[in-house]
């Protein structure tokens, strides 16, 4: 029996560590799609099909969360969280379809007629809203994605000066990244606005990947600080229920 549990438990940690490496390269694989000025038409391509790829195993491993979507009582970040997820699903589809649509190299010999116009503005949208979308998706798991590898690793604890360190840096990267979103006008292209997205083919790799970063950080740092604040909020409003009904 003892040998069963070790097993399991064996088997658990595997698919968590399974699951965080996923989540690792397909944070690093959408900095990259999102840096099309210094990958290329071919690279980028090859990138999205990398991409969709970790992104059904992603589904595929997290299938319990789809069997349960029915299933118990709905709280403010549970609903907070599915809308985001849902999301997430639809706009990376659309992001796959379009991409297959006008592909060049690796779906080539996809030929589909008279839909080119509608998947260059679809596949435009659906990036930035991908992007914006999968940074909060980030920030809302970030807790648990922290608590899973200090079991990982063993380390439960980190001193409070490093955590202010950390939660300073993230802070000053993400103000930086606002600027950086602002400044690239991020908001016409996921409302098609302006439907020609601009790429300064100048500007150089680090630059370009530190701006994508920054407003990666941004969003994780908002999705992580919303759903904080959601929890804090039903933690207070269930302590003082209960403080509440023991004075009573």
């Amino acid at each position: 029996m003892h040998c069963h549990s070790m097993k399991g438990k064996h088997s658990m940690k595997l698919e968590k560590i399974i699951k965080i490496l996923i989540d690792f390269i397909m944070t690093i694989l959408l900095l990259l799609l999102m840096a099309f000025q210094i990958t290329g038409q071919e690279f980028h391509e090859w990138l999205g099909a990398g991409m969709l790829v970790l992104f059904l195993t992603h589904n595929v491993l997290n299938y319990r969360w789809y069997k349960n979507l029915l299933k118990g009582k709905y709280s403010v970040s549970r609903m907070l969280q599915t809308v985001v997820n849902l999301a997430v699903l639809v706009f990376m589809l659309c992001l796959a379809y379009s991409g297959i649509v006008m592909s060049h190299h690796v779906f080539g010999f996809v030929f589909i007629n008279g839909v080119m116009a509608l998947a260059r503005k679809m596949h435009m949208a659906a990036s930035y809203w991908g992007f914006v979308l999968m940074g909060i998706h980030l920030g809302f798991h970030w807790g648990m994605m922290i608590g899973i590898a200090r079991n990982i690793t063993g380390d439960r604890k980190i001193p409070q000066a490093v955590l202010w360190v950390l939660r300073i840096v993230a802070a000053v990267i993400a103000v930086y990244g606002t600027v950086c979103f602002y400044h690239a006008d991020i908001v016409s292209y996921m409302f098609l606005k302006n439907q020609f997205a601009f790429f300064d083919f100048e500007q150089t790799a680090v630059s370009v990947l530190t701006e994508n970063l920054a407003m990666m950080v941004l969003w994780v740092f908002v999705g992580y600080y919303v759903m904080k604040a959601v929890n804090d909020m039903r933690k207070y409003f269930k302590s003082t229920k209960i403080s509440g009904r023991r004075i009573l």
